[in-house]
């Protein structure tokens, strides 16, 4: 290969010195925060000179202007093709904004409003002889409802999903695996209240009383499909070369799934599993149906009526006193702690099983 020597070659300042847009203009990094502020100040101005008193009228307009100004801008400073792609960059800001900003508000406003009665008293105290428009009283009780109901779910839901998929990955073929699908996915879709009917209709039935149990099964039949569809993507992303290679080892395929299969997938069924928990966790129509409600302390869930958090949060917020108000947003910031608690389990169980890659 040679070179023109005729040709100059271009000096390495001048060619670091080269604009980046047709026009040889750009836009500064700090300009979508300005952009942002500017955005801002003028939503909030005209929200209130048009007497608009919703915040969330003032952030819509913020977003749009957002958006047109940061389209404006880029077209005339810099050209079309940047501010296409400018466009379509605000336009996923403000979608995560959109996303993020009510999140935020509703944890400030739970735990602003939770924080009045939640103490180590409320956490270790039933309602049991508290009149509802008083204050006093806790969530201990609800919080042992919730706990057995959800862990007996569990106990159910987990191994008949973690089954199902497997069996719907490796061994299913035809129209049985067609329909277990098909079922799977309308049971995704069903409401909590045709699963507690469906429990209660069972219930009477058989002459049996409202009880944790009861409710534990409501909330399995929400709980299997989310196990079966999250497993049963975790155990496709294994490759298959390694059942491969245990098979070439002779190695039956039922030890194979055991020893290969499911190991490398567990911290992604753990974390589905994990998922599934806090999905069933806030459900309330089951537990108005089937476990009733009490005011006392009831350890055993296979006999009488106990308590859950979700089902104590309408309970309290039904009565109408500023106690109750201030007990039920306590009880919700103790279920969003359990759940929140529960995802930062899950997510370290998959970070703890994930395959370790060496450099």
């Amino acid at each position: 290969m040679t070179y023109d020597d005729s040709i100059p070659a271009r000096p390495v300042a001048e060619r670091a010195a080269r604009p980046t847009t047709l026009a040889g203009r750009t836009l500064p990094r700090w300009s979508p925060f300005a952009l942002a502020a500017v955005s801002v100040a003028l939503g909030v101005g005209v929200g209130a000179v048009a007497g608009w008193h919703s915040r969330m009228q003032w952030g819509l307009l913020s977003a749009l202007l957002f958006v047109t100004l940061s389209y404006a801008t880029t077209s005339f400073v810099e050209n079309r093709r940047q501010a296409k792609d400018r466009l379509a960059t605000s336009v996923v800001w403000v979608c995560f904004a959109l996303a993020v900003v009510p999140l935020f508000s509703l944890i400030w406003t739970t735990v602003g409003r939770g924080a009045k009665a939640f103490d180590g008293y409320f956490l270790t105290h039933s309602m049991a002889g508290v009149p509802g428009m008083e204050a006093g009283g806790g969530v201990y009780h609800a919080l042992i409802g919730t706990l057995e109901q959800v862990g007996l779910a569990t106990v159910i839901s987990a191994p008949i999903g973690l089954l199902t998929a497997v069996y719907l990955v490796e061994y299913g073929k035809g129209a049985l695996a067609r329909a277990v699908t098909f079922f799977v996915d309308v049971m995704t879709g069903i409401p909590s209240i045709v699963a507690g009917l469906f429990i209660l209709s069972i219930m009477l039935m058989a002459g049996l009383q409202p009880s944790g149990l009861m409710g534990s099964l409501a909330l399995t039949i929400l709980m299997i499909p989310v196990v079966v569809r999250s497993t049963e993507e975790m155990l496709k992303l294994v490759p298959n070369e390694l059942r491969e290679a245990s098979l070439a080892l002779g190695i039956p395929k039922w030890r194979t799934i055991l020893k290969v299969v499911v190991p490398t997938a567990i911290g992604g069924i753990t974390t589905g599993v994990m998922l599934a928990v806090a999905r069933i966790a806030g459900e309330t129509a089951p537990i108005m149906l089937l476990v009733f409600g009490s005011q006392l302390i009831n350890p055993n869930p296979f006999e009488g009526a106990q308590s859950s958090l979700p089902f104590y949060i309408w309970e309290q917020y039904r009565v109408g006193s500023e106690a109750s108000y201030d007990r039920a947003w306590s009880a919700a910031l103790v279920l969003i702690a359990f759940v929140m608690i529960l995802n930062l389990v899950a997510r370290g169980i998959a970070r703890w099983k994930a395959p370790k890659t060496g450099r």
